[in-house]
Formats: C-alpha cells, sequence, structure tokens
C-alpha cells in the first residue's frame, strides 16, 4: 500500500491485505457491538422480499420511516478502522439496497404512486438524510495538501458539492469550484501546479530566522487573477455547480467574521474573497470586499470594512454550514501543525489514550478562557497584546474535527515555513502526499455519502426535467471504464 503509486494499485494491495490478515471474514460476519447489526439485517430483508414483491408502496413506506446516515449506529467511524479497505458486508448491501430502491422509486417502474407523493418523499428524505461538505483548512504554502486530498476524491467521483476553506483553503476552493471538468483535469497536473508556482517565484518567498520577507501583496494579487476567473460566487456555482464558501475574519474590534458563499453572498467576487482569507495579520493589509451590482459593475461591498484570514475564527465552518445547506457529513482536510496533537483521522476514537488527551484538551481550553476572562481589563490597557490575546483564544476555541479527518504523514511542518515557497520536489510531494491520505478513506467516503448523492440525483432529475448539467467525475485511463456522475445547478 506504501508503494502503491495509483488508487487503483493502493485499493489491490489494501484488499489483499485484508485476506491475508483475515479480516476478510470479520467484513463477511454480520455480528458487531458497534452497530445494531440485527435491525439493519432485519431492515435488509424487508426491503428485498417488497421489491420481489414489486410492492412499491410498501418500499416507500419502509424507506419512509428509516432513512439517515446513521440508522442504527452504522455510520459509526469504528466500522471502518479494521479492514484496511471498506466495512462490513452487510452495511454495504444495505446502502446499495436502500440505493435500488431509490432508483426504483423514481422509475416509471413504480406505478400506483402518484409523481407528487414521490416528489415530497424525496424532498423529505433529502432534508432528513443530509449531505457531505469538505472542508479545507488554513494552509499557507501547504495548500498542495488540499489539492492532493481534492484530486484523490474528484477522480473516484465522491467530491462533495459543497467545498469550504480558509486560506490557503479557500485558494484551493476556489481553483476547484471556478473550472469545469475539463479544465480540472489539466490543473490536477502536478506539472501544470509547479509550471503555476515557477511564474510566480516571489509568490512565497522563503523565511529567514527571525527576519521574514514578506511578498508584496500586488504580487499575490497578480497570481491570483491569472488561476482564478473573475466571477461571483452565484456565477461560479452556475457555471459548475459547486457550492463555495470561503471564511473571513473582521479586522475590525466588534464585527463577527463572515462565511461567503452564493446564498448569502451571491454577488461577492471570489478573487477578492480569497484575498481576504489568505490575508495573515502582520504580513498583509486587511483586504477590502467587492460585489457586482444592479447595472452587472464591479463595485465595494461593505466598503468601511476590511477582513483577515479566516482560519482565524471560523477554519472548519461546520455548523454555518449545516444551518446553510443541511451538511451533517463533514470531511475535513486539515493541515494546521498547531492542532495536530489534538486532532485524529476519525472524529472520535474510543481507546483510553485519546479519551485521556481529549479530556486534557478540554480542560486546559477552560482554563486559557478562564484566565483570559481574569485577565481582561489588565490586557485592555495595551490595544496589541489585547488583539493578539483575543487572535489567540480564537483559535484556541475552534472545532477542528469532521467526521473524517485527513492529515498528513509528516505532520511535524515547520511554522515558520507557512507562507515560504515551495521547491518543484516539494510541490509534488505535498501534492501525493494529499492523494495518499485520501486514498484509506475514499471507501468510506463513497459508502456513507452514497445514498444522499443518489437522492440529490433523483431530485435534480424530477425538479429539472431540462437542468445544467455536470459531469463531476472524470474518465480513467487506458480504457478502464468511467466514473460519472451528473449533477444541476438549481439557482
Amino acid at each position: 500500500m506504501d508503494a502503491a503509486r495509483t488508487y487503483d494499485e493502493w485499493k489491490a494491495a489494501a484488499i489483499a491485505h485484508d485476506k491475508k490478515s483475515g479480516v476478510l471474514r470479520w467484513q463477511n460476519s454480520d455480528e458487531s457491538k458497534h452497530f445494531d447489526y440485527v435491525s439493519i439485517r432485519r431492515r435488509l430483508k424487508r426491503l428485498r422480499r417488497l421489491k420481489n414483491r414489486k410492492d412499491y408502496a410498501g418500499i416507500l413506506f419502509a424507506l419512509n420511516e428509516g432513512l439517515h446516515g446513521n440508522i442504527d449506529g452504522m455510520g459509526s467511524s469504528a466500522l471502518y478502522g479494521k479492514s484496511k479497505f471498506g466495512t462490513k458486508k452487510l452495511i454495504v448491501d444495505y446502502v446499495d439496497e436502500v440505493v435500488d430502491a431509490l432508483d426504483l422509486l423514481a422509475s416509471g417502474k413504480a406505478r400506483g404512486i402518484p409523481r407528487d407523493d414521490r416528489l415530497d418523499f424525496f424532498r423529505r428524505a433529502r432534508h432528513c438524510y443530509g449531505c457531505s461538505a469538505l472542508m479545507m483548512s488554513g494552509a499557507g504554502s501547504l495548500l498542495f495538501f488540499h489539492i492532493g486530498v481534492v484530486k484523490a476524491l474528484w477522480h473516484e467521483g465522491v467530491l462533495p458539492d459543497i467545498l469550504s476553506g480558509s486560506s490557503g483553503g479557500a485558494v484551493v476552493g476556489s481553483l476547484v469550484s471556478t473550472h469545469t471538468d475539463k479544465e480540472l483535469k489539466s490543473i490536477f497536473d502536478p506539472e501544470h501546479l509547479v509550471e503555476e508556482i515557477e511564474r510566480d517565484q516571489g509568490l512565497f518567498d522563503r523565511f529567514e530566522a527571525f527576519r521574514p520577507q514578506v511578498t508584496p501583496i500586488e504580487d499575490v494579487q497578480e497570481a491570483l487573477n491569472r488561476l482564478v476567473p473573475d466571477l461571483t460566487f452565484q456565477e461560479a456555482f452556475e457555471r459548475t455547480g459547486l457550492h463555495l464558501n470561503v471564511s473571513i475574519a473582521a479586522a475590525e474590534k466588534h464585527q463577527t467574521s463572515r462565511l461567503l458563499n452564493s446564498i448569502t453572498t451571491p454577488n461577492v467576487y471570489i478573487r477578492e474573497a480569497v484575498m481576504a482569507s489568505a490575508a495573515v495579520p502582520g504580513f498583509y493589509p486587511p483586504v477590502a470586499l467587492a460585489a457586482k451590482n444592479d447595472q452587472g459593475l464591479k463595485q465595494p461591498y461593505l466598503p468601511s470594512r476590511r477582513w483577515v484570514d479566516g482560519s482565524l475564527s471560523d477554519d472548519v465552518p461546520a455548523k454555518r454550514m449545516a444551518r446553510i445547506y443541511g451538511a451533517n457529513h463533514f470531511i475535513v482536510s486539515q493541515v494546521n501543525p498547531h492542532i495536530f496533537p489534538f486532532v485524529t483521522d476519525t472524529k472520535r476514537k474510543k481507546d483510553v489514550l485519546t479519551t485521556v488527551r481529549q479530556a486534557a484538551a478540554r480542560s486546559a481550553r477552560e482554563w486559557v478562557n478562564a484566565s483570559a476572562s481574569v485577565l481582561e481589563k489588565p490586557l485592555a490597557w495595551n490595544s496589541a497584546v489585547n488583539r493578539l490575546a483575543n487572535v489567540g483564544l480564537s483559535i484556541i476555541n475552534q472545532d477542528y474535527f469532521g467526521d473524517i479527518n485527513i492529515l498528513p504523514d509528516k505532520r511535524l511542518f515547520n511554522p515558520l515555513r507557512l507562507l515560504a515557497h515551495r521547491s518543484i520536489e516539494e510541490v509534488i510531494e505535498l501534492i501525493e502526499m494529499g492523494e495518499k491520505a485520501t486514498w484509506p478513506k475514499i471507501e468510506m467516503i463513497r459508502i456513507q455519502s452514497k445514498i444522499s448523492r443518489k437522492l440529490d440525483r433523483i431530485l435534480t432529475k424530477l425538479d429539472n426535467p431540462t437542468p445544467y448539467v455536470r459531469s463531476v467525475a472524470t474518465q480513467r485511463a487506458n480504457g478502464s471504464g468511467a466514473v460519472k456522475r451528473r449533477k444541476a445547478a438549481t439557482l
């Protein structure tokens, strides 16, 4: 698996490892303490029986009374920690059976069920089941790790339609969400990425010890202007069908952070939003946003406000995305070095060491907050120290966990090089590191998001008879087949 150069090679090696280690027997056995396998087995048999009888009303009723992502505990991360590839066969069979049943209800074969009733069911099911979102942390020049993560997910057709990013993560999100699939093929080519970076030698200057040389903001803006089309959030969504979310923090006191997207700020331009999200305080000046007015002209957006690095306030905006999109399954690509000691590859591990470590982290956070509260008045005498303390508290109090966390193997990155120029070798290494860190998670993501993706496709077809269609997956090379996914952008 370590020697694999492609996902197919890694997958074959992982399956062989499961056979060799005897884990395949665990997969084929229904029993487990981590989920109610008796209930899932009963549900599976019921769906198969109803399908064989062609009892479409019965299938609709069976799905209506139990369709959510963690039904009977089968979404537990512990079920994906024993084998290298996949999980219990019972879970895979049940998910596949539900997807087949949804296809059956959406087709013309489901006679006797009015279209309005089916549409009402699919809308309620989509609302209850939720959806997945990919969140990319602040990264600086480590953003190439995010590119590797996105590339692996996109290539296998499991890249969520909802993306968020702060700082370097916002740069990657803007690249992906403003380009078509045909354009993404060349963007994901490491050589192409290296060419783009080499064209901007000054974009990330090397840090000298205690003497950082900051690249002029004009150079950063020039690079972004070339790589990201000058689109608003709404225009990008109409072009690609992807929901881009960019976190920004307020530079002024008493202002709150924002999450910019095609729903909350449809007319705001993406370039300025990304520039603001990447404006690290102390290195780059705060940035003003721009928006398209009702005449189609570019003008300042909230002209009196300035914005800075979004990772300072909302690096992983799960709560906001849950409220806006109904997302309830979060994949986090995380490269911030300061939180590596507190993040594991799954949302919650149950071993004793992890439990103790998490309890210690929570206790330390509470003590820091209590100390800050006691020292609030003394700190207020010095505005610079007070501002630094507020930034520190904001970073400490954020939640950096997702349901699935994709982390680099080499966690000891030098924080002084987060804004440093990366060599060609380092760029390629970071992209490959992102891909390889994603491969073990792909099957878990595929299984856990399969039903929600099917509901999305069905609703798109039923709600939009002639939609704008976007292919989200890519052709596989050398005749190995194609993985295709069609998505529509609903205005």
